[in-house]
């Protein structure tokens, strides 16, 4: 958490307060979150302008006008904004890079499992190649049912670890993947080779829709999850099975059931989900 509607609605948050902005200072208040931060002060990044934003994966990359770019994961409890230079530092507040309106665009924390870093050859719309090892986008036109079919053809582990494996498609995190088996009808303890072509086509169509739902809710705010402008997201609100277990089905009535797939847990249906 965030998972990808959430990185998808930071992403737009901070094309608009970000874009065309100069930096002027960096300042850290820890040596490192997931990869170290002190490297961001010695990158000589002042004076440069943030050109872009964009997504791929949970990944955000901020594009500055010497083809470099600011490399941003959330991890599990990763929180940015952008306010004036006059709001006190939190607690967990471990970067800050100050722009030339004012502002300071602020990176928090509190687990410190999130990466802030300087990464090369962003230029022309590129990634970096620490990207390069991630899967199709769920939303693009490459994500199709055939696609999947044959991506799970020989993987006889869980379809779930499958479906969220970012090497097959970016981005289709824990909530994602439990609302997206639970509409299709598919426990997510069948092994992926199992699921059929008809049921791989199926599938495709709900995480498309289920995640642009949650994009337009503003993502799912679970616990830590906030958008730059400090607000909740409220998809959490439309869950179906996502931590739903001891409550009875919304679709026949049997009691929702919980079990670890792959170190998460996982919520299901033995009477919708075969």
């Amino acid at each position: 958490m965030p998972e990808l509607p959430e990185a998808e609605n930071i992403c737009r948050a901070l094309k608009n307060a970000l874009c065309g902005k100069m930096i002027c200072k960096v300042e850290i208040f820890s040596p490192a979150m997931r990869t170290p931060l002190t490297p961001l002060v010695d990158a000589a990044l002042e004076k440069h302008f943030i050109i872009d934003i964009r997504r791929r994966g949970r990944y955000l990359v901020a594009e500055l006008d010497d083809g470099r770019g600011l490399l941003m994961h959330f991890g599990m409890s990763g929180v940015v904004r952008v306010e004036r230079a006059d709001v006190p530092r939190r607690k967990h507040e471990h970067a800050f890079i100050h722009l030339d309106d004012g502002n300071i665009f602020r990176f928090e924390c509190t687990r410190r499992f999130s990466i802030l870093e300087v990464c090369e050859n962003c230029g022309n719309g590129n990634f970096p190649s620490q990207l390069d090892m991630l899967g199709v986008e769920p939303l693009s036109d490459e994500f199709t049912g055939e696609y999947l079919f044959n991506a799970f053809a020989k993987r006889r582990g869980a379809v779930k670890n499958a479906l969220m494996d970012n090497k097959i498609v970016t981005g289709v995190g824990n909530i994602y993947a439990n609302e997206s088996l639970f509409a299709c009808g598919i426990s997510p303890l069948r092994p992926a080779c199992e699921v059929t072509a008809a049921e791989c086509e199926l599938l495709v169509g709900k995480v498309k829709n289920i995640l642009l739902r949650a994009i337009e809710c503003g993502g799912s705010t679970i616990s830590d999850f906030r958008n730059v402008d400090g607000s909740e997201g409220k998809f959490a609100r439309e869950l179906k099975i996502y931590d739903c277990a001891g409550k009875k089905c919304s679709r026949c009535g049997n009691i929702v059931k919980s079990v670890r797939i792959g170190g998460r847990s996982s919520f299901y249906c033995e009477g919708c989900q075969r």
